[in-house]
């Protein structure tokens, strides 16, 4: 497993840490390393994921939507706050499973050499 870019959590640090500090610029890649788990994580794109598989002979790439997704479970300390609780109780969960199930943190890989 390795973190996707375009996923519903990167969305939300996106609007959280860039566009309401009104820094609308910073990219996701900056986003993730600073906000997500620990300093440097990374996320991949399916793009970037297929490049580094690209010796395998057999790649099969699944984005699964997680619990942060969701919001459908606690987050950690620092992501904290009344903004979060108040999209937890109106986060559509059902429309994203439906129209967005692409949009998942989870990239899961499966390969064969």
């Amino acid at each position: 497993m390795i973190y996707h870019t375009w996923s519903m959590v990167g969305l939300m640090l996106w609007i959280r840490y860039a566009l309401l500090r009104a820094r609308p610029w910073r990219s996701l890649k900056t986003i993730y390393s600073e906000h997500l788990e620990s300093p440097g994580t990374k996320a991949y794109t399916r793009r970037q994921a297929h490049e580094l598989f690209k010796d395998f002979r057999s790649v099969s790439i699944e984005t699964v939507l997680s619990h942060g997704d969701l919001l459908s479970s606690g987050a950690g300390q620092r992501h904290q706050g009344a903004a979060l609780s108040l999209a937890r109780r109106i986060w559509p969960r059902a429309l994203i499973r439906t129209l967005l199930p692409g949009c998942g943190l989870f990239m899961l890989i499966t390969a064969q050499k």
